[in-house]
């Protein structure tokens, strides 16, 4: 469908297809794996044996939002014609009582009526429209005959004002809802573990098909799983938070192109026990949710997805799709979700740093994660410390300058120290005269 709207490419679903045959084969079991979120991000639980079914009445608006569209068409069809009967019924009363029904003599005068041209249910039924809808067509007027009358006038202009502004308030809700923006951010079909600066790292690639920026755009990962307690409880459904890749510490992304958003296998993440041979028998969802603020209508809108055992790929990367072109960027959506197999030990982060002999002292091993703040001696702070994008240890922005101090025949040289690392050096040396 996107392809015929010209959204995609038109190679776009064919290259997914070669990729899911260019997948290396896993063991699936006979049973399809039950998820808490679909791929296209709606929620996979069914709801049951509710007993208190009055609460949905309480808030009707989201109620009516909520349903489907041939159930609100429905009721929306059914609003109207019910209004238009109801009023129907009471003017061809009004009517009946004033006498109006009976019949006269065309050529002899009577009584003046108190709706004019309404003889039976039929004409008072489109009167009922015509008052309603404001059509107006001239045959049919009320009179000053009869004062309740005019006072029926006036309340069913009033109730169908109500209706026309509440049943166009839903359709505009349901037009614009927050998932609609999330039909034009793809979510790579896969997930991958490779190396990155020589750890484990989870990572899958995220893209906007629309020029349209999303504002304040941040991503979220979390990992539902089910795990058993010290006690012996079971909990079925264990969500635990995923540290995002970002050296500015905060979930914050600038989505102007697709990008591959990782996360870092280390001691804190839930994946650091997971191996290429555990993974496809872990028991264990991945959700992604990215949330921003459209650019055009200003609406917050909310994207999702999840990666199961089976989509995640161990030991493979995303190809790059991005070449510069007559000094612009430009994004090769066939290449999407292609990967491409790297070299990658089956062992887990766990097993990995055992190996390496890495002692219990940090989550970190004395390596510097993300920015903190620096302080230089003892005055104030500043942000610095930056994450290297090479293999190289990270180092901080500035030069490591000594800053020098006199004091009755003591010179005191203190070093440039950061918050966050664990070593602080401070040398202390006495100076004679």
């Amino acid at each position: 469908m996107l392809a015929r709207k010209g959204i995609l490419a038109d190679g776009f679903l064919l290259t997914r297809l070669a990729e899911d045959a260019t997948q290396p084969s896993r063991i699936r079991p006979k049973s399809q794996r039950a998820r808490f979120i679909t791929k296209s991000g709606s929620c996979n639980v069914a709801h049951k044996n509710i007993r208190e079914q009055g609460r949905f009445l309480q808030d009707v608006f989201t109620t009516m939002v909520d349903l489907k569209w041939q159930h609100s068409l429905l009721i929306f069809t059914s609003a109207f014609l019910c209004s238009w009967m109801l009023f129907a019924m009471v003017w061809w009363l009004l009517a009946f009582a004033h006498g109006d029904l009976e019949p006269r003599d065309p050529n002899e005068p009577g009584p003046v009526p108190c709706v004019t041209s309404i003889h039976s249910f039929t004409s008072a039924f489109l009167f009922s429209i015509e008052v309603q809808v404001t059509i107006g067509f001239g045959g049919r007027m009320v009179t000053e005959e009869c004062p309740l009358a005019i006072i029926v006038l006036i309340i069913q202009n009033i109730l169908g004002l109500i209706i026309n502004a509440i049943m166009l308030g839903c359709v505009f809700m349901k037009t614009a809802q927050a998932n609609r923006r999330a039909e034009t951010l793809i979510f790579s079909r896969n997930a991958v573990i490779a190396p990155r600066n020589g750890r484990p790292t989870f990572m899958f690639r995220v893209g906007d098909l629309r020029k349209s920026m999303i504002i304040s755009a941040t991503i979220q990962l979390q990992v539902i799983r089910r795990t058993v307690t010290a006690e012996g409880e079971v909990i079925p459904v264990c969500q635990l938070d995923i540290q995002v890749e970002n050296p500015l510490r905060s979930n914050g992304i600038f989505l102007v192109s697709p990008l591959i958003i990782s996360h870092t296998i280390d001691r804190g993440s839930p994946l650091y026990e997971i191996s290429a041979q555990s993974l496809a028998t872990e028991d264990l969802e991945i959700i992604v949710i990215l949330e921003g603020v459209v650019e055009t209508t200003g609406i917050t809108m909310q994207a999702r997805t999840s990666y199961t055992p089976e989509e995640i790929l161990w030991g493979r990367r995303f190809v790059s799709i991005m070449t510069e072109e007559d000094g612009r960027y430009s994004i090769d959506y066939s290449k999407f979700g292609n990967t491409v197999p790297v070299r990658m030990p089956t062992l887990s982060a766990k097993e990995l740093d055992q190996t390496r002999g890495v002692q219990d002292s940090g989550p970190h091993e004395g390596k510097p994660q993300g920015w903190g703040l620096v302080r230089a001696g003892r005055g104030g702070y500043r942000r610095g410390g930056g994450r290297a994008c090479d293999d190289t240890a990270a180092k901080p922005w500035y030069v490591p300058a000594e800053k020098e101090e006199e004091k009755k025949g003591q010179k005191k040289t203190v070093k440039l120290e950061e918050i966050g690392r664990e070593i602080e050096e401070e040398t202390v040396e006495d100076m004679s005269d």
